[in-house]
């Protein structure tokens, strides 16, 4: 299709560094904001070995980049961490192993959930589910516009202004 944005696909190793719900939280908390290792375990209560491990499997795989150590505010030395955004045009569903992109699949719905749960419950919120019967050809045709809208609209965003998290997920679905 015309226009079109080139979505290279995942290798294995990002699959399985994507593969838990941790992983797209400290992605999505490090868009924004440069993290450190305590401070995302912190603040998503969990041990920071476990993070760490989360934070070498997402830098070695390039989603996330270390920045300039820093001084804390008690002079300790901080290592800082910032997304890289590689997962916005990555294809997660590369053909040869559906297992593993299932397992992707399930930890961004898992971390989506996370989010909404800690949210405000007077926050801003649109959800609408649908089951709908489309063809091979209109099922690309739904999935190449709705990547063309969010496109268009990250074009749009504005410094200051709330960051808006967006699922879109398309899943055959047994009768």
């Amino acid at each position: 299709m015309a226009g079109q944005i080139e979505q290279p696909a995942a290798t294995p190793e990002e699959l399985r560094a994507l593969s838990h719900p941790l992983s797209w939280r400290i992605l999505r908390l490090c868009l924004d904001t440069a993290w450190t290792n305590q401070q995302l375990a912190e603040r998503l209560d969990v041990a920071p070995a476990t993070l760490l491990r989360r934070l070498r499997a997402l830098t070695a795989t390039g989603f996330l980049v270390a920045e300039t150590p820093r001084r804390g505010d008690k002079g300790a030395w901080e290592h800082p961490y910032r997304a890289t955004k590689k997962t916005w045009r990555l294809n997660l569903e590369p053909p040869n192993d559906r297992h593993l992109t299932a397992k992707v699949d399930l930890a961004i719905l898992d971390a989506h959930r996370a989010e909404i749960s800690e949210n405000d419950p007077s926050a801003s919120q649109h959800t609408r589910r649908a089951v709908l019967r489309l063809d091979p050809g209109d099922q690309a045709e739904l999935n190449s516009r709705v990547d063309a809208l969010l496109d268009e609209f990250a074009g749009r965003e504005k410094p200051g202004q709330a960051p808006i998290a967006i699922l879109w997920n398309a899943a055959e679905r047994p009768e």
